[in-house]
């Protein structure tokens, strides 16, 4: 029997604030488990963002999605980003399976984030390199580790725009 809109798996639900996100972390370490946190835009959900968040859910009991917020993705990728607005984008992501909760953030850096979850893995695709990860000291100071998970080649939110926009017309 399908489940009733309004439970845990409801994607409305799983949308918390930062307040919220910490307090499931908490929740789940006393509880033994193992607390993920993966973050980035998300705009466009395509194949490889399902990967990494597929591969990000194996490696905790626990997987926390952050997503910047409009105004942030604005700032770093310029007037034309996002495609999705953020509240869109994170019930996308909350609608996953692999997903536990999602938490928007408007800084420029997950570190608020990171720093209030305290995770026990850090994931980010590969293309970021070792070193670079905002947050890596603060995961590994306390023992955490920090994932790279190899990018799905080819599968770009840039390259989907850039299909669209060059795609001939009929």
């Amino acid at each position: 029997m399908p489940e009733r809109l309004g439970g845990p798996r409801d994607p409305d639900r799983k949308v918390v604030s930062l307040s919220g996100a910490a307090a499931a972390a908490r929740a789940a370490r006393r509880a033994g488990r193992k607390v993920v946190l993966a973050n980035g835009v998300f705009d466009l959900l395509h194949a490889g963002h399902a990967r990494l968040l597929a591969a990000a859910r194996r490696l905790g009991d626990l997987l926390i999605v952050a997503v910047n917020t409009d105004a942030s993705v604005r700032r770093l990728k310029g007037p034309g980003r996002p495609v999705v607005g953020h509240r869109d984008r994170a019930l996308l992501l909350a609608s996953l399976e692999a997903v536990d909760r999602v938490v928007l953030f408007g800084e420029d850096t997950p570190i608020r984030v990171i720093r209030a979850v305290l995770p026990d893995v850090l994931v980010k695709g590969a293309d970021w390199k070792s070193g670079a990860i905002v947050g890596q000291d603060v995961v590994e100071s306390r023992g955490g580790r920090v994932v790279r998970v190899p990018i799905v080649k080819g599968k770009s939110t840039t390259s989907i725009v850039r299909g669209i926009l060059h795609r001939p017309r009929r």
